[in-house]
């Protein structure tokens, strides 16, 4: 039976892409992914990560990852897709692309987790195969745990991609942090701007901001 795991990585931040990644295994692979180490990625340093990379590559019977652009997440909205809506958009398409017989999925729904099962399945092209979607389930499930680590290290190398094309520093990319704060205030109406998540709620308080004070001023 061939098994296919499903997580993303950097659904949240304002800066950089979304990264959600598959990785297909035959069952009998499984006590492998446990032998080396694999886990939710979380629970694992960026050099273990790294390391990991390559050795659960090369145990996979296919592997796919997809990465969603700060443009193609604002967009989602104009062609009716909220960010689970986006999200299962790209599972589906790593399912038909590997076809396997079984998928695990990290579901983002809450609390019911088997509904993001049901949104994926509305979009497949390949009806017939078992997923199952729960939450934890890079924690419960070691082909998971490996979409996991592929996601994050792919979304990271993507993310260092952009510090070298800008070369600025901007943080994590999540507002809770000083850096990226300072950095999207500054740049998110210039050519930079490419880079951050104008569907994001900061980005719109920023726009609301300068719409409010060009209200003021017009009436001055």
């Amino acid at each position: 039976m061939k098994i296919l795991g499903i997580d993303e990585a950097r659904r949240g931040p304002v800066i950089g892409p979304m990264v959600i990644a598959g990785t297909l295994f035959d069952e009998s692979k499984l006590p492998e992914l446990k032998k080396i180490g694999v886990k939710d990625s979380k629970l694992l340093t960026p050099k273990q990560r790294e390391e990991m990379f390559d050795k659960i590559l090369k145990l996979a019977d296919g592997h796919k990852e997809i990465i969603v652009t700060p443009e193609e997440m604002d967009a989602r909205s104009s062609v009716g897709l909220n960010i689970n809506l986006l999200e299962a958009q790209k599972a589906a398409e790593i399912i038909d692309a590997l076809k396997p017989d079984l998928v695990y999925v990290d579901s983002p729904t809450s609390p019911k987790a088997e509904k993001f099962a049901e949104l994926i399945r509305a979009k497949l092209k390949l009806k017939e195969v078992d997923i199952h979607a729960e939450h934890k389930c890079d924690v419960n499930h070691p082909e998971c745990s490996a979409a996991s680590i592929i996601a994050k290290v792919t979304g990271d190398r993507e993310v260092e991609k952009i510090r070298k094309e800008i070369g600025l520093e901007f943080g994590s990319g999540y507002m809770a942090d000083e850096v990226t704060q300072k950095f999207v205030r500054e740049h998110w109406e210039n050519k930079l701007s490419k880079y951050i998540r104008h569907s994001w709620a900061p980005i719109k308080q920023l726009k609301s901001k300068k719409f409010q004070k060009f209200l003021e001023e017009f009436k001055e």
